[in-house]
């Protein structure tokens, strides 16, 4: 597997024989009408690191539930 890298600060994700020792958000966006991007197809990771620095500035808040089994 290839190295993974967080979009926003660069820093490598955690693996160890081809498996992630952390966790990471992967967004896969096809953008479409009405949008500055149309037809096209975006893609970006953000450790988790990341994503608590990005939800700080959230307005609403996220939504949140426990989840009961992990896979």
């Amino acid at each position: 597997m290839k190295q993974i890298h967080c979009n926003k600060c660069g820093r490598q994700i955690k693996m160890k024989n081809g498996i992630a020792h952390e966790d990471y958000v992967f967004v896969h966006k096809e953008w479409g009408y009405f949008s500055a991007k149309d037809g096209k197809t975006q893609e970006f990771v953000m450790c988790e690191q990341c994503v608590k620095k990005l939800e700080e500035n959230f307005i609403i808040p996220s939504h949140w539930e426990n989840t009961i089994e992990m896979l």
